[in-house]
């Protein structure tokens, strides 16, 4: 039977400010790692970072590194990704991020444009990796 494990890194969001909903960072089970919705919080604070679209992308990409490393995992071991935004004419700047932390090789990847994730949010990711 497989184990689930549900993961907390203090280097990624843990507390959301005035959250009105539960939600974890992720599980590993067995030998993969599946990421909660990760949008751009700082990780001390659970408020929204302030910025564009590349500020808000690097910090879920952290977050994403944080809760992956805390699984024992890393970025090079993400086979699926998906990303949400809110305005798809982002979609250049996250690019440019996006392959400053998957420079070869990147992951299977889902992205759709939706109409909001939550006030002053620009992005949201999951991701699925293997430990």
């Amino acid at each position: 039977m497989l184990k689930k494990e549900k993961i907390v890194s203090p280097l990624a969001p843990g507390k959301i400010a005035n959250h009105a909903y539960p939600f974890s960072q992720g599980w590993k089970v067995g030998d993969f790692v599946f990421t909660g919705g990760i949008a751009p919080e700082d990780h001390e604070t659970g408020e929204i970072v302030d910025g564009d679209i590349d500020v808000q992308a690097r910090r879920v990409f952290e977050s994403l590194k944080a809760i992956l490393e805390e699984a024992g995992s890393s970025l090079d071991k993400v086979v699926k990704v998906t990303v949400y935004l809110t305005d798809i004419g982002n979609k250049p700047g996250f690019e440019t991020v996006y392959r400053e932390y998957f420079p070869k090789d990147a992951p299977g990847r889902m992205t759709a444009e939706v109409s909001f994730i939550g006030p002053g949010i620009l992005l949201e990711m999951d991701a699925i990796a293997y430990v």
